[in-house]
């Protein structure tokens, strides 16, 4: 196959040669890099499958031994899970300490200024409601993988290497909130016993989950509207239970 590949390159004269790794083949990895070099001495390195268990090690071994930039990585099966590499990020994550920089920047990616200021008059109003809640949901999904991005947080990533965090984990939450008529959802105060039993049949859930749901809102509610009163930390270490 290398010759094949050597003949191709050697027909087609390419402008840039880019070698495509899996990160957790580990130490193979390095090994066939140096062959494919040798052969066709291409240009960097495309690191791929850093959504996994992997933070990445490959990279440094890789860059010592080839001596070729690495100069995107892949985090994802999409087009949009491609990125250009950052040797800081790269050497945060190897040690643990998340990648925020990274993350604000997928954040900011699914950011709308003006749906930004839409949602900031609801919260000051007090007219947050589930139709805003769906809302952000679905613009967390467009971030990438769950467990990918809570490891971006600074001591997450230790945390969660043994969890499974689905990637469809807002399903249930979704089914919950669509099940609602459109009265319910702009306002919850409507939903009563019988409502949330019919909410809790249609979406396929216990009511103990409908329940869990709005009560989740709620607080979700509260701390929004603080944070926008700028009572901040000291208003929800406020209204933190004390010691008994």
């Amino acid at each position: 196959m290398m010759n094949e590949i050597a003949a191709i390159n050697k027909v087609i004269e390419p402008h840039e040669t880019l070698f495509v790794v899996d990160s957790m083949t580990g130490q193979d990895a390095v090994n066939t890099a140096k062959e494919f070099n040798d052969r066709l001495d291409f240009d960097g390195v495309v690191l791929t499958k850093l959504d996994g268990d992997t933070r990445g090690g490959a990279a440094l071994s890789i860059r010592s031994v080839v001596n070729k930039p690495i100069k995107f990585i892949g985090s994802g099966e999409k087009m949009e899970a491609i990125d250009v590499f950052h040797p800081d990020r790269m050497a945060d994550r190897i040690l643990g300490m998340g990648d925020v920089v990274s993350l604000v920047e997928k954040a900011q990616e699914q950011y709308d200024q003006e749906e930004a200021r839409k949602l900031s008059k609801k919260i000051a109003k007090n007219q947050f409601d589930f139709n805003d809640f769906l809302t952000q949901i679905s613009q967390i999904k467009k971030m990438g993988n769950l467990k990918d991005l809570a490891g971006m947080i600074p001591g997450m990533g230790k945390m969660l290497k043994k969890v499974d965090i689905d990637d469809d984990a807002f399903k249930g939450i979704e089914a919950i909130i669509q099940s609602m008529t459109p009265t319910e959802r702009e306002n919850p105060k409507l939903i009563n016993g019988s409502r949330r039993k019919r909410i809790a049949n249609g979406s396929g859930n216990d009511i103990q989950e409908v329940n869990r749901l709005i009560k989740q809102f709620d607080e979700t509610k509260k701390m929004m509207k603080m944070m926008k009163d700028g009572k901040g930390m000291a208003g929800l270490m406020n209204r933190m239970p004390g010691p008994r």
